[in-house]
């Protein structure tokens, strides 16, 4: 835990930019507060800076705020790096931006990973301890009967972690219509789950209902996707979400419901939690009007 010097906050490199193999990726994301009369005692936490995954390290990440002010960085709970920072003076606009560059190794789920149903890590108490809190309910993923019914419906007969996980997937993605607009940013699973539309927020959030439903553990994650020339995948303009389910003996693997394809080398995560209360970009407050317009730019380019 530190404070940067200045507005902006530059990570040490975890790795050389010449790193041969897989797929490397640069986000720009710069979200913008405008104010309608001035704005003081504004107070914020950021989690925009990703740190090093399995199949994604970190090669550099960049944090910029104006009005200039003093960047305070820690690791939450779930070890998502978070910026924190305050500006007591009038200011009628806020900008953030972070850009990041990532290198992405390709997705390999082991053999026997794909076939584990569940018992393979039950010896090992770290792995209890690591996927405990994504058994649990959430603020915004609380217990449904009729989100279970459904989730043992889908998954009947099936026996591997990762065969229910993929039929979730594809259930979530043939059934719910993908519509923006249609939820709020403070939607909870039963609002999704009845509208049967959404964000990939909401998707995820459904995902997350159902995994847990049948006792598989379940994260959300947030990021990017990298909307290749030859790609027609929903999510790229702005901020992702999928669904990470916890495979015996392979560890966290993305499913994202929105797309029905699994988290690979063209995502950048940068943050997990129990639901999106977890990870949200950009949170905080401020006193003045009520009146602010909020406008978001990102783009993910591949270098």
């Amino acid at each position: 835990m530190g404070d940067a010097t200045t507005a902006t906050t530059v990570t040490q490199s975890t790795g050389p930019e010449t790193t041969t193999g897989g797929t490397r990726l640069a986000v720009m994301h710069r979200t913008t507060f405008y104010y309608g009369g001035p704005a003081t005692q504004s107070i914020n936490t950021l989690r925009l800076e990703p740190r090093t995954f399995p199949y994604q390290k970190t090669l550099s990440a960049l944090i910029r705020v104006i009005p200039a002010t003093r960047l305070r960085r820690f690791d939450d709970l779930f070890q998502n790096i978070n910026h924190h920072f305050e500006l007591p003076e009038p200011h009628v606009k806020l900008e953030i931006e972070s850009r990041i560059r990532v290198h992405n190794l390709p997705l390999a789920i082991p053999e026997f990973a794909l076939t584990a149903t569940g018992g393979e890590d039950s010896s090992d108490p770290t792995v209890r301890d690591r996927t405990w809190p994504f058994l649990q309910e959430s603020n915004r993923v609380t217990q449904l009967p009729d989100v279970w019914r459904q989730a043992v419906d889908v998954t009947y007969g099936l026996t591997a972690v990762f065969d229910k996980a993929n039929a979730l997937m594809d259930w979530i993605h043939r059934e719910f219509r993908y519509e923006p607009g249609s939820t709020g940013v403070k939607a909870h699973l039963a609002d999704s789950f009845a509208l049967r539309c959404g964000v990939c927020q909401d998707f995820t959030h459904v995902m997350l209902g159902m995994c847990r439903a049948l006792g598989l553990p379940a994260r959300y994650a947030s990021g990017y996707l990298y909307n290749g020339p030859k790609d027609s995948l929903v999510g790229a303009q702005a901020s992702h979400a999928w669904c990470e389910v916890y495979l015996p003996t392979a560890g966290w693997i993305g499913f994202d419901p929105t797309n029905n394809n699994l988290a690979d080398d063209r995502y950048v995560k940068i943050a997990v939690g129990r639901d999106y209360d977890d990870v949200a970009p950009v949170i905080g407050s401020y006193c003045g009007s009520g009146h602010c317009r909020m406008e978001i730019r990102v783009e993910v380019e591949k270098i």
